[in-house]
């Protein structure tokens, strides 16, 4: 194995501080999906339908797990998920997330992220403006197009569901709203690298999205659905670790 490809493997453990996470799912038909997970993966499906979820997170301190806070690295990242299932040899079936795409505003993270990776990092550049309880994220590549614009109202207030969302309910919906487990990056010989995650205090509330465009959404396989709109939470002040990735031959 070269040692390029051992390093997209996630050879180590990594920590961060989330200062607060956003996390909005969509939903699509099951159909629609599948070109963007390999056919190993099971759409984690509910009522015929899977759903991508775009993760805002304000990340403090990224670093290798051991190393002092001081050398963390710190980033918006957005992130574009599909959840998913991967049953390993034993049987057992596996709750994670396949990364579509991961957008950040710092050029060092786009370089580490891809060298370690299979997340497929880019560069954006991101605006965020707060106006009272509602909070309004742009972000653009360098030409100018824009990949995301999200305004969310964030008051304790409780929230309905979004008109339309296919959850009865917020207990339904938190099972969509992440972050999960694991994801899993395929690799070149049909095995998968499985990155186990784990936090302290996740306890999502659900948040109120004013208005929502999701670049990818202009993009094959999506282009020409209409998505909706399933369910929005909001966390802050989270301690997340990621281990060692492991490698995992999917199950027949």
């Amino acid at each position: 194995m070269s040692f390029l490809k051992h390093l997209k493997r996630h050879p180590f453990p990594v920590v961060a501080w989330f200062e607060r996470v956003v996390v909005v799912s969509f939903a699509f038909p099951e159909a629609v999906l599948r070109p963007l997970v390999p056919s190993a993966l099971e759409i984690d499906a509910y009522e015929g339908l899977g759903f991508v979820t775009v993760a805002l997170v304000w990340t403090r301190r990224l670093r290798p797990a051991g190393f002092p806070a001081f050398l963390g690295q710190d980033f918006f990242l957005a992130g574009y998920r599909v959840f998913t299932r991967l049953r390993d040899v034993s049987g057992r079936r596996l709750r994670g997330l396949k990364i579509v795409r991961s957008e950040t505003d710092k050029q060092r993270m786009v370089w580490a992220g891809n060298l370690l990776t299979r997340y497929c990092y880019r560069h954006v550049n991101v605006a965020i403006r707060k106006e009272g309880a509602e909070t309004h994220v742009q972000t653009s590549l360098g030409d100018g197009t824009s990949t995301l614009d999200l305004t969310f109202d964030s008051r304790e207030e409780s929230a309905a569901l979004p008109r339309g969302s296919p959850f009865p309910d917020w207990h339904a919906a938190k099972l969509f709203a992440g972050p999960m487990p694991f994801t899993f990056s395929p690799d070149d010989d049909g095995t998968f690298v499985v990155i186990e995650g784990s936090r302290q205090n996740w306890v999502p509330r659900p948040i109120v999205v004013k208005k929502w465009k999701v670049g990818l959404f202009d993009e094959p396989p999506l282009q020409g659905t209409t998505p909706i709109l399933a369910n929005a939470f909001a966390v802050e002040a989270i301690s997340y670790r990621w281990e060692k990735g492991r490698i995992v031959r999917p199950g027949v």
